[in-house]
């Protein structure tokens, strides 16, 4: 058995005692002895719902699961591996398997074996799994029933050792058949360690980036991540076994993962798990059942939903409609993340719900940073629209738009520059020359200088703006959108692309938009917008919209050097593609729509020059008549 203990003090008892391990033993951390105390509980309680295969779970039944999952590791490991982990050294294994029970075994068993877990997307091909699992250095995969083909395929890519002298061998092991063991053993006989505890500075999990703005890179998030760190979260919205989180995000990003699983879990609340393709339809009909308290989405999902319900449900009887609303209202709490909630999706969200979605703003690196109160319909109404809130207690937190090599000055406007107890630790770097995995070495790091300042925060790429304090003294803060994609230079100016975006999703005609800088000569950048039509009264406004109408329309809102001077219109029907996480990549879907050197003579791109009479932005169109 590992025991990956830091080493005890001077004079620890345990330098004269044995380790205390065993199959029936857990590692001495919180999040374990929390877990056993739920197990206690009589009668037993529901820990998770899995209904893409119709399992449920006790909390007693997860750690026998975990224990059994954590035994077959450990007889699959080789002697060395099992002496690294021992003496506490970096070990990392990683997790193929959708959102659902089998991957929160797997989770549970890798920390529970000492190891850092990195969960990966089971969309990837395996191509891009093989460069994750070679990054991490993971020296096995642990994959569900409906990924067991995947991870076959990486074994036999990575099978040969990292050097022909070496015998350590990349493996895959299935976690279904540790799943629903017989209920051997008692809650009772499930013990803690007595071991010094495990160390939260060591290695807990690692998060991939999305690779929206690059490369992804595995963010080392320390052990405290999956317990101290989630506690705030845990605190924040006031979790408790009486909540039931209806889960559909990946789990193998920041938020499904750090604000969701680990959170809820310790809350002793109920994670029912929704994996796969989204359902509009699911979702409304589940939320109608009633039952779920808490809910997490991105702005793609509130979207759909919102569409759902305009081209379906308000159609309905009235009173069939309104079983859906009130499903809806009975939720405490709907949170949104990734990225920012357009304003109109939002106003239709306070309507419906009767309460304001919760807009969270974090990065896979930093956790939370900020917090928009979780709070009663009366003082909810104190949130600015469109902000993530104040600052998270213990971060430290600047606004700078200063060049490194001078002293940084808070500002109230500027890249978000973060330090935090939460932080990760750092990047795990590309295998030299990618060869081969399976090596329990400590990984090598990237090198962390360009992503901190010299004083040490970190630069998260993002711009955001904070208010004067308000009356009760609070200061908050609305996020513009990524300094490399969202903030637009052109003829002078530093336009935020969110702001363009949110004024276009207000017009009716409009039920998607992505607004870009494109380079050019005149302006450095041109105002780009890309945006997907609605069919209205059976009409569709793509052949019909012009960027002239759309420049009139919005000039009510929106200062004339934001006004858009490229336009491209997409059929109704059709949406903007978007990565696993729901989000728009812009830095790949700029070029796709207006490629550099060639938008000028493409057809499909209306161009707004200099040299257009202002008059004719008055010009009536379909946009203007709506």
């Amino acid at each position: 058995m590992a025991n990956t203990a830091p080493k005890p003090l001077q004079g620890d008892r345990t330098h004269t005692t044995p380790p205390h391990t065993g199959p029936n033993i857990l590692p001495n951390h919180p999040l374990f002895a929390r877990l056993l105390r739920f197990a206690h509980a009589l009668p037993s309680r529901l820990c998770i719902r899995d209904t893409n295969t119709n399992q449920e779970a006790t909390h007693h039944q997860l750690l026998l699961d975990l224990l059994a999952l954590r035994q077959r590791l450990q007889h699959q490991l080789q002697p060395q591996t099992l002496s690294a982990l021992a003496r506490g050294d970096e070990i990392y294994i990683a997790v193929l398997a959708p959102g659902g029970y089998e991957y929160s075994v797997a989770m549970l068993a890798v920390l529970a074996l000492g190891a850092a877990v990195v969960p990966l997307s089971v969309a990837v091909p395996v191509e891009e799994a093989e460069y994750l699992i070679r990054t991490s250095r993971s020296i096995a995969v642990l994959t569900s029933t409906s990924t067991l083909h995947l991870g076959l395929a990486l074994e036999n890519r990575l099978k040969p050792p990292l050097k022909p002298s070496e015998s350590k061998q990349f493996f895959t092991l299935p976690i279904g058949p540790s799943t629903f063991t017989p209920l051997r053993l008692k809650a009772a006989e499930i013990k803690i360690s007595s071991d010094p505890p495990l160390s939260d500075a060591a290695p807990g999990v690692v998060i991939f980036t999305s690779g929206t703005t690059g490369p992804p890179k595995g963010a080392v998030m320390r052990r405290s991540y999956i317990f101290a760190d989630a506690l705030g979260v845990t605190d924040h919205y006031a979790l408790s076994p009486a909540d039931v989180l209806l889960h559909i995000l990946p789990v193998h990003h920041a938020t499904g993962l750090g604000i969701m699983f680990f959170p809820f879990l310790i809350a002793g609340a109920v994670l029912e798990f929704r994996s796969g393709g989204f359902s509009e339809a699911w979702v409304w009909n589940r939320w109608r059942q009633g039952g779920s308290t808490f809910f997490s989405g991105v702005p793609t999902i509130y979207m759909r939903l919102r569409r759902y319900y305009q081209n379906v449900l308000a159609k309905l009887p009235r009173g069939e409609r309104e079983e859906f609303i009130a499903g809806a209202r009975r939720l405490r709490a709907c949170i949104c993340g990734t990225s920012a909630l357009p304003g109109p999706i939002a106003d239709f969200w306070t309507d419906l719900l009767g309460k304001k979605i919760l807009l969270r703003y974090g990065a896979t690196e930093i956790g939370a940073v900020f917090k928009v109160p979780y709070c009663t319909a009366d003082t909810d109404l104190v949130v600015p629209d469109g902000s993530v809130g104040t600052l998270f207690p213990g971060s430290d937190v600047l606004l700078s738009n200063r060049p490194l090599d001078v002293p940084l000055k808070d500002e109230d406007e500027g890249e978000i520059l973060v330090k935090a107890p939460w932080m990760f630790s750092k990047y795990l770097a590309p295998a030299p020359s990618q060869s081969a995995a399976g090596s329990p070495q400590t990984p090598s790091t990237s090198p962390t200088a360009s992503s901190h300042t010299p004083t040490g925060y970190y630069r998260t790429g993002d711009i955001a703006r904070r208010s004067p304090p308000d009356a009760s003294g609070k200061e908050w803060y609305t996020v513009l959108g990524r300094s490399s994609v969202d903030i637009i230079k052109s003829g002078g100016y530093k336009i935020s692309a969110l702001d363009i975006e949110r004024e276009c999703l207000g017009l009716e005609y409009i039920d998607e938009v992505m607004v870009v800088g494109v380079a050019d000569e005149e302006f450095g950048e041109r105002v780009g917008v890309v945006v997907v039509v609605k069919t209205i009264e059976g009409r569709e406004a793509r052949v019909l919209l012009t960027l002239e109408t759309l420049r009139s329309d919005l000039r009510g809102g929106l200062a004339g050097y934001k006004l858009p001077t490229l336009l491209r219109v997409l059929a109704a029907g059709q949406e903007l593609p978007k990565s696993g996480t729901g989000k728009v990549v812009k830095k790949v879907l700029g070029p796709r729509f207006f490629p550099p050197g060639q938008w000028r003579g493409m057809g499909e791109v209306q161009v707004w020059e200099r040299s257009d009479p202002s008059s004719s932005e008055g010009k009536e169109g379909y946009g203007a008549k709506l």
